[in-house]
């Protein structure tokens, strides 16, 4: 069993107490790969004998349900990416007729066609239950009342976490994200206890709370169950200081379920804990293909154990982190928090940059905020990059001018490029109302 280390809530809430768990969480180690296998050898034989695209790729690599006798043997599967969603647009890797679908969700599709997802009844009440262990391991009870301003509609997060809410006995309040100003008045007026939706917009929330003249400190809140983008423990430790809540990281992708497949436990915070009683996941080189062993840094891959509409087999996430034993859930392993995707790397000057790096070095500096974008241009056959940073507005110009040179230095010591920073005035940039965009390509 891991070392469990302990991380005071600054809230005052308890964690969940042993009898409080989900059988599953109790498991040991043992247990939950004994369940694994059973669970995957069922899913790999329903994926391969009603999926036409898991037919054609078995057969095409050689294998066949009937040889996955181990766990390891999930290694001899193939791949599922992105791109095989988009080429069975939009109904294609539904395993069940479509009068079981009691659900579809897909992706925004900004890069191309969407990513449709399907649920039945049963993926439904599972998801609801995943999400309602996750809010229980963040500290949150049946009877406190949770403000979700995550998106509803067809992105998961809503929906999803508004049927985990009701599921654990909690009342939600279905605020969906947009609308700061009316974020912060139900805040106010309803008190909750805790809060959902992106880091990035629980920052834009604090910052209208300080202009409306509401001390971030002084409301019901306790908790804040965050997600759908990297951030960073700076990110934590600010928004933390900020509002005097614990912010616990929820981690999921629509292609695999949606939030939920894994949570932070509030006794550690230290990085999701993987339900892998419903999911199986691998660590991979990026470039190669090739498994990693836990604790390397890699690309993370999800097998879905016990889902019926769409089951995905050895999904590519592109999200970049390493597996780790388990702490507060000793049967269950973790994952390092994630603070970058392959797809969000930007390779500078041959040098890899993630955003995430620049708002570690950025929450270091005080009289810079962490509102900032990354501006992408070409001055001829070189690549430039652009921090465009706002001021603390409760400071001179000249003293956060200069921080601008501090971080310039930073950034070239610690990621080894140079870039060039541009201080902007509060309120200068775009603010997020969900997940927030921070790159933006110029070249």
């Amino acid at each position: 069993m891991s070392t469990m280390t302990t991380s005071p809530s600054i809230s005052g809430l308890a964690p969940v107490s042993a009898d409080e768990l989900d059988p599953e969480e109790r498991l040991s180690r043992a247990e939950v790969e004994a369940m694994q296998l059973e669970r995957l050898q069922q899913t790999v034989r329903h994926a391969y004998a009603h999926v036409p695209l898991y037919t054609r790729k078995f057969d095409e690599a050689g294998v066949h349900p009937d040889d996955i006798r181990s766990l390891a043997d999930v290694a001899r599967l193939p791949f599922t990416t992105k791109a095989d969603l988009r080429e069975t647009y939009p109904f294609g890797m539904f395993a069940v007729p479509m009068e079981q679908v009691a659900r579809i969700h897909a992706s925004s599709g900004t890069t191309g066609r969407p990513t449709v997802v399907g649920y039945t009844k049963g993926d439904l009440e599972r998801w609801a239950s995943l999400i309602a262990r996750s809010l229980r391991a963040s500290g949150i009870r049946p009877g406190m009342k949770v403000h979700n301003a995550y998106g509803y509609g067809l992105f998961t997060g809503g929906l999803g976490a508004h049927a985990g809410i009701e599921a654990l006995g909690a009342t939600v309040i279905p605020m969906s994200g947009g609308q700061t100003a009316r974020q912060v008045q139900l805040i106010r007026d309803f008190e909750p206890d805790a809060i959902l939706c992106t880091p990035s917009y629980l920052l834009t929330i604090a910052d209208a709370m300080v202009k409306e003249g509401i001390d971030p400190r002084s409301t019901s809140l306790k908790v804040a169950v965050l997600g759908a983008e990297p951030w960073t423990n700076e990110m934590r430790h600010e928004l933390e200081q900020r509002l005097g809540i614990d912010a616990l990281d929820i981690y999921g992708l629509s292609e695999v379920m949606g939030p939920g497949v894994g949570n932070e436990c509030l006794e550690t915070k230290d990085g999701p804990h993987i339900w892998e009683d419903h999911f199986l996941p691998e660590v991979i080189d990026g470039d190669t293909g090739e498994r990693l062993p836990d604790g390397e840094m890699g690309e993370l891959v999800f097998t879905s154990l016990t889902k019926e509409a769409f089951p995905v087999i050895r999904y590519r996430t592109r999200d970049l982190t390493r597996l780790l034993p388990g702490t507060a859930r000793p049967g269950m392993r973790r994952i390092e928090k994630i603070t970058g995707r392959n797809d969000d790397m930007i390779i500078l000057r041959g040098v890899n940059l993630f955003p995430t790096q620049i708002e570690e070095l950025v929450l270091g500096i005080e009289q810079l905020t962490p509102h900032f974008i990354l501006e992408l241009t070409r001055s001829g056959t070189m690549d430039d990059l652009t921090v465009r940073i706002e001021r603390h507005p409760d400071l001179d110009v000249e003293v956060c001018q200069a921080a601008t040179v501090v971080l310039a230095e930073r950034i070239k010591q610690y990621v080894g490029s140079t870039v060039t920073v541009r201080l902007e005035e509060p309120g200068g940039l775009p603010r997020s109302e969900g997940k927030y965009k921070r790159v933006y390509d110029l070249r």
